[in-house]
This record gives C-alpha cells, structure tokens and sequence, in this order.
C-alpha cells in the first residue's frame, strides 16, 4: 500500500484540512456558525469524497474575522459584506499600487 503524497500540504493555507467540528473547535465557534457564513457566502468550504465539509487554514482565518465582528454585535450577514467589502478594497489598493508603479517615469 502507497503513502499519499503529503507534498507541501502542511504550508498550504488553502489545503482543506480541517473538518467543521475541527475548524469550529480551532476558532471557537459551532459548525452552526460556520454553516452561517457558507449561506451568506462569505467562505464555501471544499467537500470530501464523502461529502463532508472541510475548511482551509485560510478560510479559518476569515472564519475567525466574521467572529470578532459578530462578538462585537455585528449581525452575521453584515459581518461577512464588511469582510468582503475589505478584501475587495485590499485588492483595489494592490492593483492602483500596481498601476502606479507602471506610469512611474525610468530615471
């Protein structure tokens, strides 16, 4: 019987390695919780072959944001727009970065 092949999957924040009771436990909140953000489509985690859900450090990470917004009395729906209205200004100010650095006159 062959081992499968781990290669880099340890670094690979988008590997989808944790199971919902796993990734709740991690971020202390229930798979309810969890379940709640794929509805509002802030994360949409991968399914094994057997379909079960399985989270991404990455998407725990987001996951972790939606629960500092709701702790603080956000409604979860309009944690996960803020969320994603901050990830597209994030990635509006890379590329304006970008732009910029393109126009700049070689010396």
């Amino acid at each position: 019987m062959s081992r499968p092949d781990t290669g880099d999957r340890f670094d690979d924040d988008d590997y989808p390695a944790y199971t919902v009771g796993a990734a709740a436990d991690m971020i202390g909140v229930t798979p309810a919780f969890l379940r709640a953000l794929g509805r509002a489509e802030l994360i949409e985690p991968l399914r094994s072959d057997g379909g079960h859900r399985r989270y991404s450090r990455y998407q725990l990470k987001i996951a972790a944001r939606a629960r500092e917004l709701v702790d603080e009395g956000t409604p979860v729906e309009s944690a996960c727009r803020i969320i994603i209205l901050e990830d597209q200004l994030q990635e509006a100010r890379r590329i304006n970065e970008e732009l910029r650095a393109a126009e700049k006159p070689e010396e």
